[in-house]
């Protein structure tokens, strides 16, 4: 690509400008994903930990098995959701600079692709709180069963 004029110089300086923000928050939601990914690991390692053991002694933990297969599903919903955010993002970014370069305006295909990304980093959060929620549940669940045991 050659620049004929300055205002096209002007133009792509400003496109890479307005691509700064959105790549700070694919940074964020990559941070996120890196953390969910890190929890959806650990949650799966119990489950298969408890499902080594014999079938009388998974008994005792059968309530903490069904609390991991929730969070697991809470999880997997706000991975793909937060997946789905940074895919909007990045169409937001290549399509301002897709713009500058064929010389077309984008802005209502970028707008809608960045309000998408929003309410999708809402319901992925959402889906995050309802994991933790779940996740301090187990706790006190397996705090109780302890509790039961010494009894």
């Amino acid at each position: 690509m050659t620049f004929n004029s300055p205002t096209e110089i002007h133009d792509v300086s400003t496109a890479i400008r307005d691509a700064v923000a959105p790549v700070f928050l694919l940074t964020g939601i990559g941070s996120i994903l890196s953390v969910l990914v890190n929890r959806l690991g650990r949650a799966i390692d119990r489950a298969r930990t408890l499902n080594t053991l014999s079938t009388e002694q998974r008994k005792g933990y059968l309530e903490e098995l069904d609390i991991i297969a929730e969070r697991t599903t809470w999880m997997r919903w706000s991975v793909g959701i937060f997946i789905f955010a940074g895919l909007c993002v990045s169409l937001a970014i290549a399509s301002m600079f897709i713009g500058v370069a064929i010389n077309i305006r984008l802005s209502g295909f970028v707008l809608v692709t960045f309000i998408a990304a929003m309410f999708s980093l809402i319901f992925g959060l959402l889906c995050f709180l309802r994991e933790i929620i779940l996740a301090s549940q187990e706790v006190i669940t397996r705090h109780r069963q302890d509790v039961k045991d010494r009894i």
